[in-house]
């Protein structure tokens, strides 16, 4: 028995289409993707202090009830627009634009109802504004924010 040894070919595996392949998958997942540039502001908020505000006598008061009904000055307001708001802040401050304000809103009152106020009154002329809130315990505070 005679046995013959034959020459094999060696085996090559050929990975250009494999890499072509992957390029062409790159070049996809590049030109499809989209990039988000998200901007973001740096904001610094101010710091509240148990320190009460230098008090320059009565406060005007603005307040806000849950359904952003307005009161100034104890005096309820026919409707909640804008123009009725200026007119009687204008009343109340009685042309003294350094009184201070104070917003008493309820934590249920709608955001915007609380813009307003803080823009009527920056339309007025008043800067001296303080935003009323209650601590834990029940007790009432003023957090002060002069423009």
């Amino acid at each position: 028995m005679n046995f013959q040894t034959s020459s094999r070919e060696e085996l090559e595996l050929n990975i250009t289409p494999l890499i072509d392949i992957v390029f062409l998958l790159l070049i996809f997942f590049m030109v499809s993707t989209t990039f988000q540039t998200e901007s973001q502001l740096r904001v610094q908020l101010p710091e509240a202090t148990d320190q009460p505000a230098a008090d320059r006598g009565d406060p005007l008061e603005i307040v806000v009830s849950a359904e952003g009904q307005y009161a100034v000055a104890g005096r309820d307001l026919g409707d909640n627009q804008l123009q009725t708001l200026i007119a009687a802040l204008r009343d109340a401050a009685g042309g003294d634009l350094e009184q201070p304000l104070v917003v008493r809103a309820d934590a249920r009152a709608p955001h915007q109802a609380v813009v307003r106020a803080m823009d009527a009154s920056s339309r007025v002329g008043l800067r001296n504004l303080s935003i009323a809130t209650s601590r834990p315990d029940g007790s009432q505070s003023r957090e002060s924010a002069s423009e």
